[in-house]
């Protein structure tokens, strides 16, 4: 169920160290500001420097993006939201992602901080790189990753906006509900961000016209 705090002002206290508290908050555009460089410049090694074909190099790309939307789902519903009565789990689960249930107006916690998030990246990377070798396309990876770190960007621009604003358009609607759902209703369903493909193909999508908009509620979850 939908967390039973949910405060409309503040932020969790993750860590004692005001130091390392400091280093759990960032702001999108130092995230997009240490990926955005990564991704073109792997694409621009691809293309010009390895001598892959465009087409091919922007195929594996976008399969890079879908692939992420499968990852931000599946960690999204497994890893976030894993249930355990062991209270270090606990509190790494909260870490991560309780604290944002908690304080869904906080905008200083929607992307992972740049430090832990470099070294999660380098580790997904180098388990990309790794997989490519021993299948012998490897030089593919340089191509799908940025894809893939494309997609964590899309994600984390999304999260902000759908707590900072309404949808700009109406057929992005669903996707504000189901996450606005997500929160004060049923933290069980509803787990896409980026996008509600894999909501509706493993049956975690809310049915939108059974369910009445809670303005008041939303309002809650916005900055």
């Amino acid at each position: 169920m939908a967390c039973e705090k949910i405060h409309n002002k503040g932020q969790a206290k993750l860590f004692n160290n005001r130091y390392v508290e400091y280093f759990t908050k960032t702001h999108p555009l130092v995230i997009g500001g240490i990926y955005l460089p990564v991704i073109i410049g792997m694409v621009y090694y691809s293309t010009v420097i390895n001598h892959q074909k465009l087409a091919l190099i922007l195929s594996v790309f976008v399969a890079g993006v879908l692939f992420w939307t499968f990852f931000e789902y599946t960690m999204h519903r497994f890893a976030f939201h894993f249930i355990s009565e062991n209270k270090k789990i606990k509190q790494i689960v909260y870490i991560f992602h309780g604290n944002h249930h908690e304080y869904p107006r906080d905008k200083n916690r929607l992307f992972m901080p740049a430090l832990p998030s470099i070294i999660i990246a380098l580790q997904i990377f180098l388990l990309m790189y790794l997989t490519g070798f021993l299948l012998g396309i490897n030089k593919w990876v340089l191509a799908f990753f940025p894809g893939f770190m494309l997609g964590y960007l899309i994600y984390g621009t999304m999260h902000y906006a759908i707590h900072a604003w309404n949808p700009p358009y109406k057929w992005m609607k669903p996707l504000w509900r189901n996450h606005h759902l997500h929160h004060y209703k049923n933290e069980e369903r509803g787990f896409g961000v980026s996008t509600t493909l894999w909501d509706r193909l493993f049956g975690t999508m809310y049915d939108l016209d059974k369910e009445k908009e809670n303005k008041e509620k939303v309002q809650e979850l916005m900055f």
